[in-house]
């Protein structure tokens, strides 16, 4: 179990509940551009390598949550955060001698393949249009891309696989689902993508426990959804989670 851990983006909706998770049982430094009260924090901006280094000193573990999130981003700023940000993380965690990365990539990394059926259908909430036999979209099947920011964590994803290969750092990337301050789904689509912010904490937590074995991985995570199109089954495999949320609680 990992006794020092450094999250980044620890001010935003998931950091605050991995924050609760994690406070009681590890030594918890925040990298933020902006004060957490109660833990320790370094300031700097995710593009700035030398400035960031110090936060990443005596860490176990890295969760790297801090990203700009959706394509409502100007380029630039998703460029400096989400493309040289992560990369420079994971430099940091590897010149630190960091055990693991837990990487929040994104279910947007697939959600390209709404516009086909019966995926469309699906989001769309017409279920009557959804065949009895259809395929779930899995972690090792093609990326399709909805958008810049999709492609940025399409992008973090495959820089974490050159760091896992070239010099061994264990990173695994969890492809998070909807995860919403109101913690239920809210329309058609959210019915099929969302993720409580209790399914993603245990996702955080059962992959900043994995075994030293575990290199590499790339895992979807979300509720037990019954109209999701993205397969749960891997991550079982690999972390063992089992969502214990489900959106059609909330119909």
């Amino acid at each position: 179990m990992a006794d020092d851990i450094l999250i980044t983006g620890m001010s935003g909706l998931i950091g605050g509940a991995a924050r609760k998770r994690f406070e009681t049982r590890a030594r918890l430094t925040a990298l933020n551009r902006s004060d957490v009260p109660g833990v320790r924090t370094v300031r700097a901006d995710l593009s700035d390598l030398d400035a960031i280094r110090p936060a990443f000193e005596d860490q176990d573990t890295v969760i790297h949550l801090a990203a700009k999130a959706g394509d409502r981003h100007p380029w630039e700023a998703m460029r400096d955060t989400n493309v040289i940000g992560t990369r420079n993380v994971l430099e940091a965690a590897r010149l630190a001698g960091c055990r693991r990365v837990v990487f929040a990539s994104s279910g947007a990394t697939v959600a390209g393949w709404e516009r086909e059926e019966p995926y469309r259908a699906l989001v769309e909430g017409r279920y009557h249009d959804v065949p009895e036999d259809w395929m779930r979209i899995r972690h090792d099947m093609a990326t399709r891309p909805n958008g810049p920011y999709a492609s940025s964590k399409i992008w973090g994803e495959s820089m974490a696989r050159h760091y896992s290969d070239e010099f061994a750092l264990s990173v695994i990337s969890l492809r998070i689902g909807f995860v919403n301050a109101e913690d239920r789904p809210t329309d058609s689509r959210k019915f099929s993508v969302w993720c409580s912010q209790r399914d993603i904490v245990d996702a955080i937590e059962l992959a900043v426990d994995a075994d030293d074995s575990v290199v590499y991985e790339i895992v979807f995570v979300n509720s037990d959804n019954r109209w999701s199109y993205r397969d749960l089954s891997h991550a079982r495999e690999v972390l063992g989670f089992v969502p214990r949320d489900a959106a059609e609680d909330h119909r």
